[in-house]
């Protein structure tokens, strides 16, 4: 899932690399999960089925629910000619199938790619963005940010990621709505040696709640690490390409400046998406070290250091 198929998109192995430790730590600490919940939960099916399914359902369909929560709407060429005529240009210098193309209608300026593989994506732009920075080259740099996503295939990572996170939440949520914590004072009135045993079972109920709840924190943290590091891959794939670091910094700048104009009930509308978003919707605090952790992007300032040193590092090449 994590190999990169061939385009001229830069290759990124430190993302490669990031990209199956996750998912292969994730899936280790879920199958610890479910062999814990084994021993204790009497229709484990339930909790292992219900989630399955709906990974199955989420992977397969990831381009079409991403639409349909974003209030997006496939557009063909003849409905939005210039900006088809952008991502034409772009999949012809990166040498890669062009994917479907969406227009969101917010006013929210942003920019997104997801699906499964390069055969089943969509690039989507909000009419925000497209009203700020027009049919330029700015936004030309944030659609060469969006493809190189879908050629490094880490949507696709994320999205699996992502649910593996969702069913950790799901498994605990089960856990405390479940009758096996009916256990408090079920042996009550039935000897010392019931009351004992029934306490066990108590006690490892709690265990496994507690291990649930620690694992859905540690998957939180790898996939916001995850996240971070492949919107810098991003940002270095997309400048390279068109040979431009500068005016990618431009359109960061640009649509920070624009997203923290959006009313904060507008933004937290369309949170769930931040990790997918070219820019957070919901930003960091200013001076909050601890929100760093939780933050779906790098600060803005990082990316912005990276995009100077590879402007420069492209000068003295040419």
């Amino acid at each position: 899932m994590a190999t990169q198929s061939r385009s001229r998109f830069p290759a990124d192995r430190g993302l490669t690399a990031r990209m199956m430790t996750t998912v292969f730590l994730l899936g280790l600490f879920y199958a610890i999960l479910v062999t814990v919940l084994a021993l204790v939960v009497k229709s484990l099916a339930i909790i292992i089925i219900i989630p399955a399914a709906l990974l199955f359902a989420q992977y397969y369909a990831s381009d079409k629910i991403a639409l349909f929560a974003m209030h997006a709407k496939e557009v063909t060429p003849e409905q939005a000619p210039d900006l088809h005529a952008i991502v034409d240009r772009l999949c012809a210098m990166a040498d890669m199938p062009k994917p479907r193309v969406a227009i969101a209608q917010t006013d929210m300026p942003n920019a997104f790619a997801t699906g499964r593989n390069q055969s089943h994506a969509v690039i989507c732009v909000t009419t925000g963005i497209v009203r700020r920075l027009g049919y330029t080259p700015e936004l030309e740099a944030v659609l060469a940010h969006e493809l190189s996503h879908v050629a490094h295939r880490d949507v696709a990572v994320m999205t699996v990621a992502s649910f593996l996170g969702i069913i950790a939440g799901f498994v605990t949520r089960m856990l405390l709505w479940s009758d096996m914590l009916g256990g408090f004072g079920g042996g009550r009135g039935r000897g010392n040696s019931n009351n004992q045993g029934a306490g066990q079972v108590v006690l490892f109920e709690m265990a496994a709640l507690a291990f649930a709840a620690v694992f859905y924190f540690l998957s939180f943290l790898l996939i916001r690490a995850l996240s971070r590091y492949r919107e810098l891959a991003a940002d270095r794939a997309g400048a390279i390409l068109i040979g431009q670091p500068r005016v990618l910094a431009n359109a960061l700048v640009k649509v920070t400046g624009e997203l923290g104009r959006i009313p904060t009930r507008d933004l937290r509308s369309a949170e769930t998406f931040n990790a997918f978003f070219f820019a957070p919707a919901i930003g960091d605090r200013k001076g909050a070290s601890v929100s760093t952790l939780f933050a779906t992007h790098p600060k803005l300032e990082v990316r912005l250091e990276q995009l100077a040193k590879l402007e420069a590092q492209m000068g003295r090449v040419g």
